[in-house]
This record gives structure tokens, sequence and C-alpha cells, in this order.
């Protein structure tokens, strides 16, 4: 199909029969021009279909308005709720979101980069994907001056702003609960340790357990992805080991609600069997049965967080290199499924 040609402001003023200078300024809403002319101008653009034309604006101001955020997977209630709060921030300051997404991978994580700086945004809000090991392909908007935000799995150091939860204190609380409604063996369901996220929970776990004089047992380590067949299969893989757990700290609420499901069909009561403690607070923590102890992540928060330092930065209201790690609270929110002792009533 032949496009249309495009409406212009000349072709508005020459309509109208006054100076382009006039529906300019109009267009920008300045007081100069009267509310009748303004009226008569705004309803004439609607019917010819005019358009602002941003691109030739963002030349003249080196500004395009935009604001890029990269994320690794959208399948998630916490990922939705981070671009909730940044989606939130964003509009209200008079900005468009422009989402990546790398399905967990790499390449796919580098084309988005790309494209985004072709596409010129003034900053950049970025979460990494599973296998991120190298980071060139942020350095391109840093030459530019263009500010970049890390959130969740993060690249620490080089003077990166970063904001996160202390992943070190919430896997150390997990496991400090499980060993107090009295668990011994209590195995880790986590993801990749490369990951900052995953690493902190996994050394706050370790700790918790040395501290309480119980051994780190790597044969309750169980590493994989975040998806119902990984729930599912570390169940499975955990239910075969002579020793029996009576614990588990898994670092995701999905995985913990597969994981939850597998114990119970194999004949396994929880708590009473088997305590879990999951992570995230997403809304299937409130469907399972026994309901599920949870780490609370405030994703809504964190991504207005984001949002709010990356363009108070642009708007030169504050300066990035002067923010290192941003830290969000974050707590335990106890339910059924990790209550080996239930508490008295009064």
């Amino acid at each position: 199909m032949k496009k249309g040609k495009e409406v212009t402001i000349y072709d508005i003023a020459s309509e109208l029969k006054i100076s382009v200078a006039t529906v300019s300024r109009a267009l920008k809403d300045d007081p100069v021009v009267s509310k009748k002319t303004k009226k008569k101008i705004f309803e004439l653009a609607e019917k010819m279909g005019y358009r602002t034309n941003h691109f030739a604006r963002s030349l003249r101001t080196q500004e395009t308005n935009t604001i890029g955020f990269m994320i690794h997977e959208l399948n998630s209630n916490f990922a939705n709720s981070v671009l909730l709060g940044v989606e939130k921030v964003t509009t209200e300051a008079g900005y468009d979101l422009i989402i990546a997404h790398s399905s967990e991978s790499y390449d796919k994580e580098v084309a988005n980069a790309r494209n985004l700086f072709h596409k010129r945004v003034d900053g950049l809000i970025a979460s990494l994907s599973f296998d991120t090991k190298q980071y060139d392909h942020f350095k391109q908007f840093k030459d530019k001056g263009v500010p970049v935000i890390f959130f969740d799995r993060v690249e620490k150091g080089n003077d990166n702003t970063v904001v996160v939860i202390d992943n070190y204190k919430c896997g150390y609380e997990a496991t400090r609960h499980l060993i107090e409604q009295g668990c011994k063996r209590i195995a880790h369901i986590t993801s990749n340790l490369n990951r900052n996220v995953y690493a902190e929970r996994y050394r706050g776990y370790k700790d918790a357990l040395t501290d309480n004089g119980l051994d780190v047992d790597e044969s309750l380590l169980l590493v994989d992805n975040l998806s119902e067949k990984a729930g599912i299969d570390s169940a499975h893989k955990l239910l075969k080991q002579k020793r029996r757990f009576d614990g588990a700290f898994i670092t995701n609420d999905f995985v913990a609600a597969a994981f939850i499901k597998t114990l119970k069909e194999n004949g396994l009561k929880v708590p009473e069997d088997v305590a879990v403690v999951g992570f995230n607070n997403d809304a299937i923590a409130h469907l399972i049965e026994p309901s599920l102890t949870t780490i609370n992540y405030p994703g809504v928060e964190m991504g207005e967080i984001a949002a709010r330092t990356l363009i108070n930065h642009i708007k030169g209201v504050s300066n990035l290199q002067q923010l290192n790690t941003l830290i969000i609270n974050s707590d335990l929110i106890i339910r059924e499924s990790s209550q080996k002792k239930k508490k008295s009533k009064a």
C-alpha cells in the first residue's frame, strides 16, 4: 500500500492562512498564541492527520525522549512488576519506553543493546541474561555519555550504578528460618551461580548452615533453570538420595510450586516431611496448597527507583557517578509451607 503524504505545519498554515511560526507555537502550547487560534489549529491538525516529527526534533535537541529497557525474560510476575514500575515513572516524566527481551541469550542481549544504541535512547535500564560474561556491548553507551542502570542481575564494578536487594541477607534468613523449624538437611534449588543474585543467595544459604552447626552438603545443591521441569526434576533427584532431606530453599516461586506438587504426588507432606521456602512472592505463592513461604521481591519499587534515578541523571537533578549500589528492602513472608512448628494460638 502506498503511503500518503505526511502532513506538515506548512500545510496547516496554508489551509488556515496564518504563519508557520504561529502553527509551530500553537502545537507547542505556547501562551503567545490565543486559545481561539490554538483551537482552530489543533482541530485542523487532527482532521488532517498531522503527526509531530519527533525525529526532526531529536536532531535539534540531541534527545529522543526514549528510555531503553532490557530484560532477560518477561514470563514472570517479578519481571512484569519491574516493568510496571519503570513504565509508571517514565510515562509521568514524558518519556517513551523501548522494551528489548533477551530470552536468556547473551547473543540476543548484544543485538538488543546495539539496536537500542542506534535508536539513540537517552538512557538504558538493564538486567543481564543467564550466560552474559562480557560487557563490551554496554561500553558504547558509556562512551557516548548515555547513562546505564543495571537492576536485579547486574554487573558490579566499573563504577556501575545498580539497583538490587540484599540477596545474601535473603538467602541467610530463608535458610535460618528453615533451621528454626527443625530442618537439618536443607536442599538449595537455584540457577546459574555466575549471576550475582543466585551466587549471593547461595552464599547466604551456606553461611546460615555453618553458623548453626550444620554441614554444607553439595549433594543438596541443585542448579538448573527456572522452569516447571526444573522443579519436578529437582524433587525427583532429591527423592532418590539415600539420606532424606527435610527442607528446601528454592530461589523461584514457580519452581517451588512444581517442587511441592511433585513431593505431594510422591506421598510426602509439606511442611511435615519437607518444609519449603520460595523466592519472589509471585501470585502463585498464594494459590498453591499449602501456601508458600517466600521472600518478598518488590519489583514495582525496584522499577520505579531505577527509572527515577536514571531520569534524574538525564535532567541533571543528580549524578549517577555519585551513586553505586541502591538496595531495596525485602523480607521473609512466612506462610504454611515452612511451618513445621505451628504458631501457638493465644
